[in-house]
């Protein structure tokens, strides 16, 4: 396969969000039991939330070439989920009668400190990715103590809000790309109007009279006039100038 093929495997995000997965799934298998958790359902939604972060961010940016709002709304889904899995474990926390560590403690503070490397793969993508991957989960192995559920819930809680954090700058850097260039589906709108004016300025299509750009030949869908052509502005919905057909 072409590395072009795994462009978000280069995304911080979609790296932090499979430590997240990967961490959760070991947190449920180690602390998740018939006694607490009979039917599993807690295992099930925990598991299913992490997978479904780095899942939405793989799929959106997928989709970052045919629809720029889908990437936007998956990558917001992904931001629920990752809400959703955080107020897991801060339910878990006060279960125990216990509270997030304060951002002025000591462990909360070295787990902000921990610098995930940049990715880099020269080749071999899927093999070199699950290497790096591992490799910055294993950078929070002190806290992810399986005799330890508070310090591991606690740590996936900051690392949640990280990821979160970024997410959000994601997705307000894909509105502002989406609102200066448009979308594949805005495109090819574009590209059809353009034709539609071409066709008709060739077939002698008169001028709006408001701007001045060649008028297309639309149905009346609702009014008095429904069913009966008209001329419209090929620039619409920026200009509404209509003309009659006579």
């Amino acid at each position: 396969m072409k590395i072009s093929n795994f462009g978000y495997f280069w995304l911080d995000t979609w790296v932090i969000a499979n430590v997240i997965q990967l961490a959760t799934q070991d947190f449920c298998s180690h602390f998740l039991n018939r006694t607490n958790d009979p039917c599993g359902r807690q295992y099930d939604q925990m598991t299913q939330a992490a997978r479904s972060v780095p899942a939405n961010i793989a799929e959106g940016c997928s989709r970052r070439s045919t629809s720029k709002e889908t990437e936007m709304k998956l990558t917001d889904v992904a931001r629920a989920s990752l809400a959703e899995l955080e107020n897991d474990y801060l339910n878990w926390l006060m279960r125990h009668n216990n509270v997030p560590w304060s951002t002025k403690s000591l462990d909360y503070r070295n787990i902000c400190a921990i610098h995930f490397d940049p990715p880099f793969y020269k080749d071999d993508v899927q093999h070199q990715s699950s290497i790096h991957i591992l490799k910055q989960k294993h950078k929070f192995d002190r806290w992810f103590n399986p005799m330890d559920s508070m310090s591991w819930a606690n740590c996936l809680v900051i690392l949640c809000n990280r990821l979160i954090m970024m997410l959000s700058k994601q997705i307000t850097s894909q509105v502002t790309t989406f609102s200066e260039e448009g979308g594949f589906t805005e495109a090819l709108t574009a590209e059809r109007l353009a034709q539609r004016a071409k066709q008709n300025a060739q077939d002698g299509a008169p001028t709006c009279p408001k701007c001045g750009k060649p008028m297309i030949k639309r149905v009346a869908k609702r009014g008095m006039n429904a069913g009966n052509e008209f001329w419209s502005c090929s620039a619409f919905p920026e200009c509404d100038g209509t003309r009659s057909v006579k």
